[in-house]
């Protein structure tokens, strides 16, 4: 088996300059045939890794402790989702999921458009068989993912404890399948830029790459926010971590391409914006692939230090000089053909939109990468921390949400006076209304960012109900619906507008929460032993007694809090700590090895509407240690059975007797609205991507009438 998987990574990595030869020589040569091989090079290599990756998922899944990466990164009593998924876990897994994804991606598109863009796909195809070749170079010559271990260990180290949640586990493939179809909008802008064929052909075949790519990174981010909330034990959702921070700026970017790309295919502009947006993407996606393997920048989602830095570095300023230059000298075919007629217009709300989004991006990016800049410039590695980013960030965002419901609403080309005051009178009077009614809430009126991030959200949820409700209207009208079949009519013949519009309701719910979780949060660090109470945010939580369970590969420790308000009981949470044995034996004995390992915490979490209660605990395992010591040095070598029930008797005795523990408890009003908002921004992705049967319908008629016309042409030759 490691040899079938390592033959398939090498035949592979053979295949790409294949392909990248047989591309450009076809285009040169007008040789259909060849470019028809390279293309197919493409679909070869999708097939020759999707057999590596079954190989190796097949030993992970049978815990084939030859494979290196096997035992590593799972063992026998990880239980079987999660060593389903542990491939990704690990540095030379996750490339191959990474090749595999982009290889899968290409096949998809390079079959969409074989009848289309004939000009532009030879050197799109070369471009991602040279991507792919990179990730395929480093996976046989720097990141084997089929090293053998000989002799084979009988035992695994097992996954890392923090990666043993659920939302971890699908949060790596859908940023890869973000950062992978990132790369197919840089592909084929190469080739438009490389062909001169300038025209917004190339846009609209991008359009849906673009949007999925868009939908999951942002899946992603969503999914890693979760994990952070739940999972890590620090008490939020962002840190504005590097790995984070890498994940975030592809996706502002790809929000401003989706916008600014309906610019030119209305009116012809910003065609040098719209190029320099897709490469910037797939070179940022690139990036953000770099800094979770380089070790640059420290980060808990990283892989840690490696080899990999300096060849992603090279191949980062490769692409980015080589894309630059062709830029710059293909600026006379850039050229809008439409100016800019008002700035009471929805082009000039879509390009101050682009610039927001882009400013933020490059605050983000300065901010990340500051400890390297600052280490350059004075010697001095220094790095901001989240005030720094939120100085910046908020603000932006105010303006981001407010443009978000300005856009949708206002006319293209040249609104007059009046047609604005009549779609955006109500939503702004619903905004000062908010706002008003907000300001006398005890507090609201001391945080004036969040004041106003509240005022923007309730002018886009205007904004967008306006729409709706007069889209519904007309409909009523024009059918006689009820107004639910109406509203269903509405978004079934236009997805792309009204799933937009969800769209933008959506990240507004989201970021409302954001501000509300994060500008009137109550924290509070408290220690208690067993009978003793703490007061927050209206709670009053008693710590009533110990919880313990014991598994084949953790010792978990808990406690169980009783939690009231206004003395009516509401919830029992029973927030635990999990206490993973270090491999081998330990210096410390077989017992005393589980709290010398590794950690994680499994929150009490009482969600709600209106606010969380989040509980992390930290019990004081200190005073079971001279139990501890006194079992390692009469029983210092058990068997599993005698191991087993000596950790039981130490459970036990941890219920019975349970020590003091140290608390962190949160109360963070509207962190579900951060959840919610980000599924209704999938739901109008989901619909806006969505083809409509007028669409199939125009593209089936186009591809008989394209047959029909090579038919009459060789019946007259």
């Amino acid at each position: 088996m490691l040899t079938l998987g390592r033959a398939c990574l090498i035949l592979a990595l053979a295949i790409a300059p294949f392909g990248i030869g047989a591309s450009l020589y076809g285009v040169r040569a007008r040789r259909p045939d060849w470019i028809a091989a390279g293309r197919r090079s493409v679909y070869a290599i999708f097939a020759v890794t999707s057999v590596a990756f079954a190989v190796l998922e097949t030993a992970f899944l049978r815990s084939d402790f030859s494979f290196s990466v096997v035992a590593s990164h799972s063992s026998t009593t990880t239980p079987l989702f999660y060593r389903a998924t542990a491939m990704w876990s690990s540095q030379e897994g996750s490339l191959l999921l990474w090749v595999w994804l982009l290889s899968g991606w290409s096949s998809l598109i390079l079959a969409l458009t074989r009848r289309r863009l004939r000009a532009v796909a030879p050197y799109a195809t070369a471009v991602l068989l040279g991507v792919g070749g990179f990730f395929l170079g480093l996976s046989v010559f720097m990141a084997n993912p089929f090293k053998l271990l000989d002799p084979k260990p009988v035992e695994g180290v097992g996954l890392e404890p923090l990666l043993r949640h659920t939302s971890m586990m699908i949060h790596p493939p859908m940023l890869y399948s973000g950062y992978t179809l990132s790369i197919v909008p840089l592909a084929f802008a190469i080739g438009a830029l490389w062909t001169r064929r300038l025209d917004a052909d190339w846009l609209r075949a991008m359009r849906r790459f673009v949007g999925l790519a868009w939908l999951f990174l942002g899946f992603g981010i969503l999914l890693g926010a979760h994990w952070s909330w739940t999972e890590l034990g620090w008490g939020g959702y962002w840190a504005w971590d590097p790995v984070e921070n890498a994940a975030l700026m592809p996706w502002l970017t790809s929000t401003a391409l989706l916008h600014s790309m309906m610019l030119q295919e209305r009116r012809g502009m910003l065609k040098v914006w719209n190029v320099s947006l897709a490469i910037g993407t797939g070179i940022l996606a690139i990036l953000g692939t770099f800094l979770v393997r380089s070790g640059i920048l420290q980060s808990i989602h990283a892989f840690g230090a490696s080899t990999l830095g300096r060849p992603f570095l090279v191949f980062i300023a490769v692409l980015l000089i080589g894309s630059a230059a062709l830029v710059i000298t293909r600026l006379d075919g850039l050229r809008s053909e439409a100016s800019l007629d008002s700035l009471l217009s929805r082009e000039a709300v879509f390009l101050l939109n682009n610039l927001v989004l882009v400013g933020m991006c490059f605050v983000i990016f300065w901010g990340t990468f500051f400890p390297l800049i600052s280490e350059a410039a004075g010697g001095q590695k220094l790095a901001v921390g989240p005030p720094w980013f939120d100085r910046y960030t908020v603000p932006l965002a105010i303006v981001l949400v407010l443009l978000s419901g300005i856009g949708p609403v206002i006319a293209w080309r040249r609104a007059t006076l009046a047609n604005a005051r009549r779609n955006l009178l109500a939503p702004l009077l619903v905004a000062v209304a908010a706002a008003a009614v907000l300001a006398v809430v005890p507090g609201v009126a001391t945080r004036p960012k969040a004041l106003a991030l509240f005022a923007a959200g309730a002018f886009v949820f205007a904004a967008v109900g306006q729409e709706l409700w007069r889209g519904v209207r007309a409909r009523r009208a024009m059918t006689g619906a009820s107004a639910p079949a109406a509203l269903v009519a509405l978004f079934g013949r236009n997805r792309h507008r009204y799933g937009g519009y969800l769209v933008h309701a959506g990240i507004a719910v989201l970021l409302v929460g954001v501000a509300a979780s994060s500008a009137f949060q109550h924290l509070h660090d408290v220690r208690l032993a067993p009978g003793g109470s703490a007061r927050i945010g209206g709670y009053d939580v008693r710590y009533v007694g110990a919880t313990s369970n014991l598994t084949s590969e953790r010792l978990a420790l808990g406690t169980i809090l009783d939690v009231r308000k206004n003395g009516r009981h509401v919830a029992t949470l029973r927030p635990t700590r999990d206490y993973y044995p270090t491999p081998g034996s330990g210096s410390g004995g077989a017992i005393s090895r589980y709290f010398d390992g590794e950690t994680e915490s499994q929150i009490g979490l009482r969600s709600g509407a209106g606010h969380d209660l989040w509980i992390a605990v930290q019990p004081d395992v200190g005073s079971m240690q001279p139990m501890v010591a006194a079992i390692d040095k009469r029983f210092p070598h058990p068997g599993p059975r005698e191991e087993a029930l000596l950790l039981a008797a130490v459970a036990a005795r941890y219920e019975i007797k349970p020590p003091p523990a140290a608390f962190r408890m949160i109360v963070a009003p509207l962190v579900t609205w951060i959840w919610f908002g980000g599924l209704i921004v999938v739901g109008g992705a989901a619909i806006a991507l969505w083809p409509s049967p007028e669409q199939a319908r125009r593209r089936v008629a186009a591809l008989y009438a394209g047959r029909l016309g090579r038919e009459l042409r060789g019946a007259q030759a």
